[in-house]
């Protein structure tokens, strides 16, 4: 076992020469015997341990046992407790995932501080397996069949190469103590019902399922990277960015015939999964304004392109000026000054730069989101406009309406910031200041 572990390590290159190891240890069967073998193989190790305070007393003795065991090697050993319903609770996640997080922001800030080279979790080829057939029945794709990797940033997994049964009869060989989570045994996780209920039927079908699974694993895993490549250059040509937004061409999609699967690996980045797959093959048939919401990001069609972004959306925003020095304070507004009209000032052809006749602004001044039912008189016309309306002239799309501020005087629009002021404002012969006000471009 022991050799079979160092040739694992060597051949996935885990470990650099004099590396210092952070090893997360649960004080469970897997992660007590990968401890040891980092012990019989000399490699230099500390030891964390997290405390998840969910079993009461069998958590505490979980702990005990790492400690003792660190201590009676000499182990550096660092441990944590964590209220980790309250954490789960706070941020509307499971359970399971809470100690997740919480456990590898810790791993890692451990790390650092002790000058660690990585951290090294005990994750086996049974592991590897069940999380292959978890993900099967999530449709996450072909990613998702690739297994866990044994080297992923900061992280190793060197037990990968190791069945459950291995590891069992090595912690007999070397009697090493451990401690079973009871949990482990309850059916209620989808992980546990994978392992006690579907994998003991797919080794009745083939005893050799354990291995197949990995080696089929590992096969994918080299098509991936096919396929990777593949997407990443169909990808650059239908999208591009600008600023925040990845857009796609709708009419190079049709071009290159993509078919749904690739369409799948394309748009997967974006949190596009099998059951929102249709949604988005409906957007690329549907009408401008239709949208698809991942967990993730918006979808939007706009015409002839699909818009992405960030799903989170700001929601609308007020901003109450009651000085010109307080104009930078809001978003994409970067200056603002007052001139008098007879300091030679041009007015600037550039629609980012508002000039506004100062004696006509009635401060405070309010600048906000646009809402239904807006109007204002566009520079140049005597007659009111929508907002709404002047959107749709423009060809304004729907995420750039989601940005639009407006500058509001006595209850009256003065200016859609970085667009166009009102012609009731505007900058006569008469005038004899301007509110210059400057704000960001495009």
């Amino acid at each position: 076992m022991l050799d079979e572990f160092l040739n694992y390590i060597r051949k996935n290159r885990l470990l650099k020469k004099n590396s210092r190891v952070l090893l997360t240890v649960s004080g469970g069967i897997d992660s007590m015997v990968m401890a040891h073998l980092f012990i019989k193989a000399g490699i230099k190790t500390g030891i964390a341990h997290c405390n998840f305070c969910l079993r009461g007393e069998e958590s505490d003795r979980d702990e005990e046992l790492v400690r003792d065991f660190s201590e009676s090697n000499r182990i550096p050993f660092y441990t944590m407790r964590f209220n980790t319903r309250e954490y789960a609770g706070n941020k509307g996640i499971s359970v399971q995932m809470a100690a997740r997080e919480l456990r590898y922001e810790w791993f890692e800030t451990v790390r650092k501080k002790n000058k660690y080279n990585c951290i090294a979790v005990a994750h086996n080829l049974n592991d590897n397996i069940e999380t292959l057939l978890i993900n099967l029945t999530r449709g996450t794709g072909l990613t998702g069949l690739t297994g866990m990797k044994p080297l992923n940033d900061r992280i190793i997994r060197p037990l990968l190469f190791a069945t459950r049964d291995k590891i069992a009869d090595y912690c007999r060989e070397n009697g090493i103590e451990y401690r079973e989570d009871r949990s482990n045994a309850e059916t209620k996780y989808t992980r546990n019902k994978i392992r006690h209920l579907v994998i003991p039927v797919l080794k009745e079908i083939n005893p050799a399922i354990e291995e197949i699974l990995n080696e089929t694993s590992k096969r994918l895993a080299g098509v991936q990277g096919i396929v990777t490549e593949y997407v990443e250059n169909i990808r650059e040509k239908i999208s591009s960015i600008r600023g925040e937004q990845t857009i796609f061409s709708i009419n190079r999609i049709s071009d290159l015939r993509i078919n749904q699967a690739v369409l799948f690996e394309i748009f997967k980045p974006y949190g596009i999964t099998g059951p929102l797959l249709p949604d988005l093959i409906r957007l690329l048939a549907g009408r401008p304004g239709r949208q698809v919401f991942t967990k993730t990001h918006r979808i939007v069609r706009d015409r002839s392109e699909l818009i992405v972004s960030t799903s989170k959306i700001s929601g609308k925003k007020r901003f109450e000026i009651s000085r010109i020095e307080d104009f930078p304070d809001v978003p994409y507004i970067l200056s603002a000054e007052v001139i008098t009209g007879e300091s030679g000032f041009r007015i600037p052809d550039d629609n980012s730069i508002a000039c506004l006749d100062y004696e006509k602004v009635k401060f405070p001044v309010i600048i906000r989101s646009w809402e239904k039912g807006d109007h204002f008189f566009p520079l140049g016309m005597d007659q009111k406009k929508k907002l709404s309306d002047y959107f749709i002239d423009r060809k304004f799309s729907i995420l750039k309406k989601d940005q639009v501020l407006v500058m509001e005087s006595d209850g009256k629009i003065t200016w859609i910031v970085g667009e166009r002021i009102d012609d009731r404002f505007k900058v006569t012969g008469s005038t004899s200041r301007i509110l210059v006000i400057w704000s960001v471009k495009g």
